[in-house]
Parts: structure tokens; C-alpha cells; sequence
């Protein structure tokens, strides 16, 4: 089933629904869509009900100049939970889509989640202790993304091709795989994409990683390329939170059947 759900007025988030059983409901990541997770719902469809968000402002949702923020975005996911009758999911986000799902434990706790998985995205994304804490990079460097590229349509593409190709798979994407990729994210205008982005990175989640973990199964998945700081960071701060490490950013679609095997482990254990 596809459909759009209202989470206020003037505004519609799309949604897909496939499957029976327990939920699964997998979040896209900063200016990404459902299609990112094809695999993943043509893969858990067949044993759960899985569940595909485009979030406010990205893919086929209303394109909105307000709540581009992931306090905005996590009532936003609780309305559609509400509107499809779902209760006790895992939820699944993937980089900036973990910032939903620790942003829906701020406002409405975990008693109504069967668990979670978070997918490369560290709590907080900017510190002072960048030699000890699991970030998303250098204030610097973040600063430059920001006012560099998020400031007009050929600036995001410029970003989104140079971090596909750099962070998000360990090989060398196609030019019609690149395309795709890029083509997701100028879903989501310039403009948009700048708040979003400043909103992630100015995000501060440890406290919801933490207590998180404790009340609920957790599973992180971390990339190769920062798995050495990631693991001990998460051992630290989430210490009842299962870590594995897989491939680049985007290793759910890249290195899929190792992925699903690391999901179904999970999974099992919920059951």
C-alpha cells in the first residue's frame, strides 16, 4: 500500500506499507527517500509489516518551509504511527533518520517500541573532544559543507555527489547509481537542505541513545571508516546496545545480504 498521511494541515508525509506481522518502520537519512530501503522491504516484506517514511520536505511528502527540524520530524513519525494503528514497532533510522527516532523517545519514551536500529549516525554530531568522541566530522569542516554548498541547487549536488562517493559506498558507484543517489536528494530544495542539515548537527541525543539502549533491544550499525572510535564511543554510552561494524555509510544497500543477516540476528532475538 501506498499512501500519504496528514500530520498537520497542508502537509502530507508519503508512506508505503507492505507485508503482515511485526513492524518495521525504516526512516531515510538527510534529503533521502523509501527508496533508498527497496531492498530492505522487498526483503523483510515476506516476514514483517514494513513500513517506508519519506519524511516532511524529502521525496513524494509536502515540499514545506516550516519544521524542517527533527523535533518537527519526530511528532511528525508519531502521527504516522498513530494514523496506521501501529503499535510496538522497531523502528530504523538511518543517519539523520536516527535523529528522528531518538527525538520520538524524547517526546513520547519508549513504552510503545518493540526496539530499535540505528544506522551510522553518532547522538551528537559536533564536539570539542573530536580525538575521543564518535562525531560527524570537524567544526570546520562541517562549517565549510554548509556555507560552501548548501546554498544553491548545483552546491547540494556538488555535496551529495562528492559524499557518495567518498563516504556512502566502498566502491565505485555506477554514473546511473550516482545519478539516483543525487537525484533523491534535490528532492529536497536548497534551502530546506540547509536547515535540515544545521539542525542535525546542532542535535544533542546522548541522553536518548542512552536511556534508549537501556529499555529497549538496540542495535547499532556503524561503517568501517570510523568503527574504531564508534565502538568504544557506543560501548561507553549505550553499553547494553549491540554494535557491528559493515562497510560505508550506505552499507544496508551496498553489502545488503550481510545486512539483512545482521538484522535477522537481531531480530530473532525480539521474538
Amino acid at each position: 500500500m501506498k499512501t500519504y498521511i496528514e500530520v498537520e494541515p497542508g502537509v502530507e508525509l508519503y508512506v508505503e506499507d507492505h507485508g503482515s506481522g511485526d513492524v518495521l518502520v525504516f526512516i531515510p537519512g538527510f534529503t533521502f527517500t523509501t527508496e533508498v530501503f527497496s531492498r530492505q522491504v522487498d526483503h523483510f516484506c515476506k516476514t514483517h509489516r514494513t513500513i517506508v517514511i519519506d519524511p516532511r520536505s524529502h521525496g513524494r511528502s509536502t515540499m514545506t518551509v516550516h519544521g524542517n527540524d527533527y523535533a518537527t520530524h519526530g511528532a511528525d513519525l508519531q502521527k504516522v504511527l498513530q494514523a496506521l494503528k501501529i503499535e510496538n514497532p522497531i523502528l530504523i533510522g538511518w543517519s539523520f533518520g536516527c535523529l528522528t527516532v531518538w527525538e520520538y523517545i524524547r517526546q513520547f519514551g519508549t513504552d510503545d517500541m518493540k526496539g530499535q536500529v540505528l544506522i551510522d549516525m553518532p547522538p551528537k554530531s559536533l564536539s570539542h573532544n573530536e580525538n575521543q568522541d564518535w562525531v560527524e566530522g570537524k567544526l570546520d569542516d562541517m562549517a565549510a559543507a554548509y556555507t560552501n554548498y548548501l546554498r544553491n541547487p548545483k552546491g547540494q549536488r556538488d555535496f551529495i555527489s562528492a559524499y557518495a562517493n567518498s563516504v556512502m559506498v566502498q566502491r565505485d558507484l555506477t554514473e546511473e547509481e550516482l545519478s539516483w543517489l543525487v537525484e533523491q536528494s534535490l528532492t529536497t530544495p536548497y534551502y530546506i537542505a540547509a536547515n535540515l542539515f544545521s539542525s542535525g548537527l546542532f542535535s544533542d541525543y546522548r541522553e536518548e541513545a542512552a536511556s534508549g539502549s537501556q529499555q529497549i533491544p538496540t542495535l547499532y550499525v556503524v561503517a568501517e571508516h570510523w568503527s574504531s572510535t564508534a565502538r568504544p564511543y557506543l560501548n561507553k554510552l549505550a553499553p547494553q546496545a549491540a554494535v557491528d561494524v559493515l562497510g560505508g555509510h550506505m552499507m544496508f544497500w551496498e553489502h545488503h545480504e550481510r545486512f539483512h543477516t545482521l538484522m535477522e540476528a537481531f531480530l530473532t532475538k525480539q521474538t
